[in-house]
This record gives C-alpha cells, structure tokens and sequence, in this order.
C-alpha cells in the first residue's frame, strides 16, 4: 500500500513546472472564450441585420414601383381665331425648341398689319404738315415782331414832333393805333404758333400710337404660327387639319423628357428611412438589364389613401407617403406613362 506523499517534503524545484503549465493552460482557455464571445457577437449581428434573429426583418434596401412622368405643356394658339392649315406631327413625334408645330390661316391678320402699316404712313404725313405749320406760324410771329418794332419807333417819333408843334394830334393817333393794331397780330399768330406746336405735339403721339398698333398687329399675326417652347415629345394631338379653333383650344400636349422622374409610394413604416438627395437606381420592363441613375427629390409631408393603381413589393398598407425620384434621361429612353421600378438604400 503506498503511502501519502508530502509535499513538503517535495523540492521546490520540482513543483515550480507544474504549476506554470497549469497558468498557461488557463490563459489559453481565457483567450479562447473571448475569441468565441466575438464570433457570436458578430454572427448575431449578422442575423439581425438579415432579419434571423427575432424574428424582426431588418431589410437594406428598399424596392418601389410606379410610373414616369414628365413636365407637360397643353399648347394653344392666342388671340387668333381661324382654321388649321398646317399640322405636321402626330403623337410620339419628337420636336426641338422652335419647331413649327401649326399653323393657321392669316390672311386675315397679315391685313390687319397691312392697315396698321398705312395708319402709320397717314399719321407720319400728318405730322409733317403740323411741323411744317409750325415753322410757318413762327415766321409770321418773327414778321410781327419787327413789325411791331417799327411801328413803335414811329409812334415814339411822331409823339415828340407832335409834343414840339410839328405834328398834328391826328398824325399822332393814326400812329398810335397802327402801334396798336400791330399788338394785337403779333399776340394773334403768338397764339396761333403755340397752337400749331401743340399740334405737332398730337400728331407725334399719334404717329406713336398707330406705331403701337402696327406692332400689336405684327404680334397677333405671329399667333398664327404655334412653335414648340422646349424639346419634348408629343403625347397628345388635339385639333385636326381644316378645324377652326379659337384661342385657347388645346392643339398638342408636349411633355419635357429630358426632365422625367418616378412616381412612386413608400410604406407609412418606411418612410422614415428615406432621405431627400439619396441615390436610386431605376429600372424598367422596356429595357431589361439596365439601370438608370436617379436621386430623391421629393417626400410627401402627409400621408394619403393607397392609390388603387399602386402595387407596392410589400404588403399593401392603407396610408403611403409619395416620393419623387428624378431620373437622368439623356437618350430619351424614358417616356411618361412606363412603369419602372426603383431600388433605394435605407437607413437604420
């Protein structure tokens, strides 16, 4: 039967290596545990953001569908009425800025410009003559003047020799009621000039009015003419060759494609992970594979009614929020009406 050791009578050299195997052990178990603790700290992390833990998806991106639409124009002619000789375009055509899109009948209007064009030749003439009565009246003012000049020297003469005796009193009134009479023209043709400069002044706003209505009538004859205010597309043709419209008939309806973006609905829960100026990416059934920038431009501040053309990737839910996201569009591909789909990053 063996007998108990004691360890006290052990060396202590020979205990020593026992004990620091034991330490090390101990710390690799320390290390190891910790190393574990990471792992699952960081797969659970993993889960949770997938939606594995808690049941409580936690998706990274959001999937919304709806149409595009663009900035759209309902063109008219102004001020005109008269019958459509010229239509050239037919829906889906594009045009450029400028274009001729109608015309109408002007014969009408172009006479118009024709009369306003000789009201201005007659008021021209007339104002010529006013000038030219005006000089004349200022030349009879001038001979006045002199004459009004000399008859008063000869008064003043005639009075001091009738003052000396040399003439007779009768001499001196027939002088001066000439002096008079001579007065009298001259505030005569004063008024009279006054009168031909105020009528030079009437027929140079005449001349400006006719003017005026020359170009009121150069203007309403180029309503006649109906051009495109932008580059776009034609959705719309509302009017037919040979119609007689009026003024504010809608004739087109052109839509700005270089400008569109995406109507779309977001989820009451959703909403508040969406940020104005995110990025999106846009996609359509037209043109499979591939994907169109786009950003954010537009969050609704109020909720609304689920519009029932609206079908949205999650269950639908009765009140959504409505976004605009802008879609860059350089070769035209995108039209109003095509349904696409866009893709957002959300927020945690």
């Amino acid at each position: 039967m063996d007998r108990p050791v004691d360890r006290e009578s052990i060396p202590l050299a020979a205990v020593e290596p026992a004990t620091g195997l034991e330490a090390r052990a101990r710390n690799r178990a320390v290390l190891f545990a910790i190393a574990v603790l990471l792992a699952l700290t960081v797969l659970a992390a993993v889960a949770w953001q997938n939606g594995l833990l808690f049941g409580h998806p936690a998706p990274l991106t959001l999937q919304l569908s709806g149409n595009i639409e663009a900035h759209e124009s309902v063109l008219s002619f102004k001020s005109v009425q008269s019958r459509i000789i010229e239509l050239p375009f037919d829906e889906g055509a594009s045009v450029k800025r400028g274009t001729v899109i109608a015309q109408v009948d002007d014969s009408d209007y172009r006479q118009q410009v024709a009369i306003a064009e000789a009201n201005v030749a007659v008021q021209q003439r007339q104002l010529d003559a006013a000038g030219r009565n005006r000089d004349a009246a200022g030349k009879v003012v001038l001979s006045d003047e002199a004459d009004v000049n000399y008859k008063s020297l000869d008064f003043d003469r005639i009075d001091k020799l009738a003052q000396q005796g040399y003439m007779s009193a009768d001499s001196r009134d027939l002088a001066a009621a000439a002096l008079k009479e001579s007065r009298a023209a001259l505030e005569r043709d004063t008024a009279l000039r006054q009168a031909a400069e105020r009528n030079v002044e009437l027929a140079k706003a005449n001349v400006k009015n006719a003017a005026e209505g020359l170009q009121l009538a150069r203007i309403t004859e180029s309503y006649t003419t109906l051009t495109a205010p932008i580059d776009g597309v034609i959705l719309v043709r509302q009017a037919e060759l040979g119609e007689v419209v009026s003024p504010g008939t809608p004739i087109f309806t052109l839509a700005d494609i270089d400008h569109v973006w995406l109507r779309a609905y977001v989820n009451e829960p959703d909403v508040g992970r969406i940020r104005l100026g995110e990025s999106a990416v846009v996609t359509t059934d037209n043109y499979p594979g591939k994907h169109y920038r786009g950003r954010v431009s537009f969050i609704a501040e109020q909720a609304e009614f689920t519009p029932k053309s609206v079908e949205t990737h999650t269950e639908r839910v009765t009140l959504v929020y409505r976004v605009r996201i802008d879609v860059d569009n350089p070769t035209h591909e995108l039209v109003p009406g095509m349904p696409a789909d866009a893709e957002l990053k959300l927020l945690r």
